[in-house]
């Protein structure tokens, strides 16, 4: 047994003896097959080790016996007598089990349907009680159900008449107690009993009872005259019930106004709630409402912070007057007092709420005292002190204090104040609204905002400019001609824009802060605001890229600041109104007279006895740059907002288009100018040409190795002008311009081929310049505005003097219509006498 496995050795215990007679039977039983340990192969080797005798076990390995199955056979016949037993055992109680399993399910189905029975009974015996309540079938009148519905209504109208009847009985005892004692003591300990709504709600009744039983003394404290026999009839009373339960009314408002501010003091919400039901009937609650608002604790501390300096700093005051800096935010103070008028409302919407059962009038009452006192005298002081800075300073003001109001008003709609976590009811929204438009309603009448808005505009434009204006109104005046003329009228709406700006600084309704910004953004010092006194200098009288950009952001912030403020159907005209000032400021004075000054420039070179000075085209890239800008910004900015109105979307497009035809006819008119200019030189350098360029007459100038010196002149100064029109000019305009001066000096160059005599020798001057002029124009970027092969003629024209005439009568063959410039050119051969020339000219 030593050998065995010790958790098969628990539950398998049995000896095996080499004899027949002494040997037992393997004890084993079911547990041992059902547990989770249980393995056959071991099962089988424990009977097999424990059919081995102890006495072979311990014999030496080396000791040679002969293998005895005998035990092995008595004991695995004894487990199998044995195996066969338990498993008769099991059969027998597995046939037990199942046996009882069916008696259990007979049983079960017993009572299921017994259970069923009566669950059909209880569903039978109420659908019986249903029908007899409900009337039954036929709708009976006297059905169980119609009995008790009518016997509860009785009941209840038995209760109501009762309770009439005792306030009935009640209302007279105090009736006749005030009309015959003139007191109201049963009243009074109604009263002090705690009954104090119902106590308020019988003195009102018995005034109306004195109004209707006792109207003499009614008239008499109404002030009417009585008459003999009234006046009798009053002799013979002794109170006067009406001043009577008027005084007592008196007092109980009182008593209820000191318990509502005790409970208001403690909190009691309860109490509160009982007074305010009392006091409803008080001029309809309006005492309670008012001494509620009145004591409460944010107006009396912001009544003593009403004179509370502003808290913006020197350099945030700077900055809001300052065009060119970002605004600051709201002022800190009002910006404090409205996040504290946000916290305040939301926290006490709860406790209105809970303390008013009319809560909704009391919450309106309370967000109308809190804007029509606290944020107005706010607002009001801080919108004072922007105005005395600059107009500027106001129209920041204002568009930072509305955005931030209006987005209080937003928050506390969204937070649903008394219906909170839901939006508030469409009443207090409304107040909210009205609110909001009445703080500001008085800076929008009629047109009153986009004046200020131009004004400002006109003002920091006639700064920005008006260095400019000065420069340029100093200038000679140019000949009488059409563009002359407008120029003549540009420089008036310069001058009149100039001195309305001059005499606005002189006066005394600027403020001097804005007077300071003014003349800072126009360079001016304080002692020279004579326009006499201000110097300007060449630099002043450029027009500047920067200061266009200066000019459509303060026009962008004003266009902003209207879409905020401005009611959303007058955004068309407000941006007509901007954009007209704009055009006026930026295209009729800024760039007209830019384009003006490069047009008299251009215009006095065209005759010029010197090398043309083309200054003026430098000025050319910055005006359409800022022509661009200008464009662009009316087109992606201000025509969307006027989408909304046809009609103003139509003028705005027709105001911008003519200005701009204006422009651009300005501008090609400098540019034709300056096209004279240049080919009037060239025409002056081919003047200084000299016969023997083309005819030379010593042999020492048979080897030409050069162009000619007119030739030379020419294409340094074309150099000099193409250069400068390429910074000037770009795209299609720098092609277009190009091109006419190509094909200028063809025709020119053409035309003084002309005046010479061109020897053979001579021609090959003719050639090396022709091809000079050549390769000189098509090193400009003319594009496809200059026809392929346009300068080719030149050299078609210089081979016309070098061929023989065998060749020359090869290209003239075909001509067509050209054979006619032909001809001209062939004339002017030094050999035109020839016999072979003239049977050449002779065969065209």
């Amino acid at each position: 047994m030593s050998n065995l496995n010790p958790e098969t050795a628990s539950v398998l215990t049995h000896t095996t003896s080499r004899t027949a007679s002494g040997g037992r039977a393997p004890q084993f039983t079911l547990e041992t097959f059902s547990s989770k340990d249980f393995i056959v192969k071991d099962f089988i080797e424990e009977l097999s080790d424990s059919a081995v005798p102890g006495s072979r076990k311990s014999v030496p390995a080396s000791s040679q016996q002969a293998f005895d199955p005998k035990p092995l056979i008595r004991t695995f016949e004894h487990a199998l007598n044995r195996l066969n037993s338990q498993s008769e055992d099991l059969e027998e109680r597995e046939n037990e089990l199942s046996g009882a399993v069916r008696r259990a399910e007979a049983q079960h189905n017993q009572n299921v349907e017994s259970l069923g029975r009566r669950l059909e009974q209880a569903i039978d015996r109420f659908q019986r009680l249903d029908s007899s309540l409900n009337g039954g079938d036929d709708g009976g009148s006297d059905s169980g159900g119609n009995i008790a519905m009518r016997i509860g209504e009785r009941l209840e109208e038995l209760d109501r008449q009762r309770k009439r009847a005792m306030d009935a009985k009640f209302l007279i005892e105090c009736w006749q107690e005030v009309s015959e004692r003139g007191e109201l003591n049963i009243l009074e300990d109604h009263r002090r009993s705690g009954g104090i709504v119902r106590c308020a709600e019988i003195a009102r009744q018995l005034l109306r009872i004195s109004a209707r039983l006792d109207p003499e003394n009614n008239q008499r404290a109404n002030g009417v005259e009585l008459n003999g026999n009234k006046r009798k009839t009053m002799a013979q009373q002794k109170h006067n019930t009406r001043e009577v339960i008027e005084k007592f009314l008196e007092n109980l408002e009182q008593d209820l106004l000191s318990k509502f501010d005790e409970c208001y003091r403690r909190p009691n919400y309860d109490g509160m709630r009982d007074c305010a039901v009392a006091l409803r009937g008080f001029s309809d609650g309006s005492s309670v409402i008012a001494t509620y608002i009145s004591q409460h604790s944010f107006f009396i501390d912001r009544h003593q912070l009403v004179s509370e300096e502003l808290a913006l700093n020197d350099e945030a005051w700077d900055a809001l007057q300052d065009p060119d800096m970002e605004p600051p935010s709201v002022e800190p103070t009002l910006q404090s007092l409205i996040d504290e008028v946000r916290i305040v409302v939301q926290e006490e919407s709860a406790i209105i709420k809970r303390a008013f059962p009319y809560y909704e009038e009391v919450l309106i009452r309370f967000v109308e005292r809190i804007f029509q006192q606290s944020i107005q005298q706010r607002l009001e002081m801080v919108l004072d002190k922007a105005n005395d800075l600059s107009s500027l300073a106001f129209l920041r003001a204002l568009a930072a204090s509305r955005a931030y109001i209006t987005q209080l008003v937003e928050d506390l709609k969204a937070h649903g104040l008394t219906e909170h976590p839901e939006p508030v009811t469409s009443q207090v929204a409304a107040t909210l609204d009205q609110q909001l438009e009445e703080l500001f309603s008085r800076y929008f009448i009629g047109s009153s905002y986009i004046e200020r808005e131009k004004k400002n505009l006109e003002e920091l434009y006639s700064s920005l400019l008006l260095k400019f204006t000065i420069y340029h109104s100093r200038r000679r005046k140019m000949p009488t001609s059409y563009f002359g003329s407008l120029a003549q009228r540009g420089k008036e709406l310069a001058s009149s824009a100039r001195d309305a700006y001059m005499d606005r600084l002189e006066s005394t309704d600027l403020p001097a802060s804005q007077k300071a910004t003014l003349l800072r953004i126009a360079g001016v010092k304080d002692d020279q605001q004579d326009k006499k006194d201000i110097e300007v200098t060449d630099e002043d009288g450029r027009l500047s890229l920067a200061t266009a950009k200066r000019m459509l952001k303060w026009l962008a912030e004003g266009v902003g600041r209207g879409l905020e403020l401005s009611p959303g159907n007058e955004t068309p005209k407000d941006v007509q109104n901007l954009l007209n000032l704009l055009l006026q400021q930026m295209g009729e004075i800024y760039l007209e007279t830019a384009l003006d000054a490069a047009s008299d420039h251009a215009a006095s070179q065209e005759n010029s006895k010197t090398p043309p000075d083309l200054v003026h085209l430098s000025s050319l890239h910055v005006i359409t740059t800022i022509l661009h800008l200008l464009q662009q910004t009316i087109t992606t900015i201000l025509l969307p907002l006027c989408t909304p109105n046809l009609t103003i979307r139509r003028e705005i497009e027709k105001s911008t288009n003519t200005t701009m035809a204006t422009l651009e006819a300005k501008l090609s008119n400098i540019l034709n100018l300056t096209l004279t200019a240049s080919l009037n030189w060239v025409s002056r350098c081919l003047a200084q040409q000299k016969k023997t360029d083309f005819r030379p007459k010593d042999d020492a100038d048979l080897m030409v190795t050069s162009e000619t010196a007119a030739c030379r002149e020419v294409a340094a100064f074309l150099t000099r002008v193409a250069q400068q029109a390429s910074g000037a000019l770009s795209g299609r305009n720098l092609s277009l311009f190009l091109a006419e001066l190509a094909r200028g000096l063809r025709a020119l160059v053409l035309a003084n081929l002309l005046k010479f005599t061109v020897s053979q020798v001579g021609g090959l001057s003719v050639s090396k310049d022709m091809n000079r002029y050549g390769e000189l124009v098509r090193g400009w970027p003319t594009g496809d505005e200059l026809e392929p092969g346009a300068m080719d003629v030149l050299s078609g024209v210089s081979t016309l003097f070098i061929i023989g005439p065998e060749a020359l009568r090869d290209r003239v063959r075909g001509a067509g219509q050209d054979a006619q410039e032909l001809k001209l050119f062939i004339g002017r051969r030094e050999d035109v006498s020839s016999v072979g020339v003239q049977s050449v000219l002779n065969g065209m």
